[in-house]
């Protein structure tokens, strides 16, 4: 099994000289995006990067994901029925299935906050509604007191970048012809991959595009096959501890959700999240979810 705290150590002590020079030079809060494929174990480096910054280096830091920001059950659903023939919005997780307003609002609290009151932390709870999901009571989200040094914002598509129209129909033509990784663009109509493409734009200009980040680890992999294989031995892992879980034929549609923007955008993101370098790391993760090689990019 791969040791997660030491990979997490290995990137951070790339981005660490940097981040602490932030830290001394500015009172704002320091945004670490982390971007992972679905099985990566991007929460759990989420967490381990919460607990080494705060306990190795007395960085206060706290954690937001992108999943605690969705829409509410209503709008999610009102989403799915706009248009029945979409499959990308069956379930929740495009962008587009996110309360933008919401995001947008709570990092700009963010940016002000000084600690001189409670700051509450947007929550999503996912065993609402059979596992549809809702939004959680605002009186059971999490508050902080205590301005953070450090906030990491994980999730899916964080880092992923619109491209033009014209680059998104290439890559649905690559695929139709079946000169992608998996071709799963190919298994929706263009104009549903350019609705998603049109949503990604809106929530870079508003909360997470590259100016939103000061620093980013994205957790990638040389063969887009091994998230399938990931996220099966998660599944199984958990219908062993609790008794039930999804099929591995389901947990294969579920992954088929998320594949086609994996493949029209992993390749910018892997070119680097900003124009000036030093500011950001790419893991290679092998099938065994071991680190094959970290780059700072």
């Amino acid at each position: 099994m791969p040791d997660v705290e030491a990979n997490v150590q290995h990137a951070l002590n790339i981005l660490l000289p940097k981040i602490k020079q932030q830290h001394q030079q500015s009172s704002n809060p320091i945004i670490l995006g982390i971007s992972g494929l679905q099985g990566s174990g991007k929460s759990t480096w989420a967490s381990k990067i919460v607990e080494i910054l705060t306990s190795q280096y007395n960085l206060h830091t706290i954690t937001i994901s992108l999943d605690d920001l969705y829409k509410t059950h209503d709008d999610l659903i009102a989403q799915k029925e706009k248009d029945p023939n979409n499959k990308l919005y069956r379930t929740r997780g495009q962008p587009g299935t996110h309360d933008e307003q919401l995001a947008a609002h709570f990092f700009q609290e963010l940016a002000n906050y000084r600690g001189n009151a409670e700051l509450k932390i947007p929550s999503f709870d996912k065993s609402q509604f059979n596992g549809e999901g809702d939004r959680a009571p605002k009186s059971s989200w999490p508050v902080i007191t205590r301005k953070p040094d450090v906030v990491v914002f994980e999730g899916w598509c964080v880092g992923f970048q619109p491209l033009p129209a014209s680059a998104v129909q290439d890559m649905h033509e690559r695929a139709v012809a079946g000169k992608l990784a998996i071709n799963t663009p190919a298994q929706h109509s263009l104009a549903h991959l350019l609705e998603v493409n049109d949503n990604l734009k809106r929530y870079c200009d508003a909360f997470m595009g590259p100016g939103h980040f000061d620093f980013f680890i994205h957790i990638d992999t040389d063969d887009l096959r091994n998230v399938y294989t990931w996220r099966l031995q998660q599944e199984h892992k958990m219908i062993e501890a609790k008794g039930s879980g999804m099929s591995d034929e389901q947990v294969r549609a579920f992954i088929d959700g998320y594949m086609p923007s994996y493949e029209v955008y992993l390749g910018g993101l892997r070119e680097g999240l900003f124009r000036e370098g030093g500011r950001m790391v790419r893991v290679e993760l092998d099938m065994l979810r071991c680190v094959e090689k970290v780059v700072e990019l």
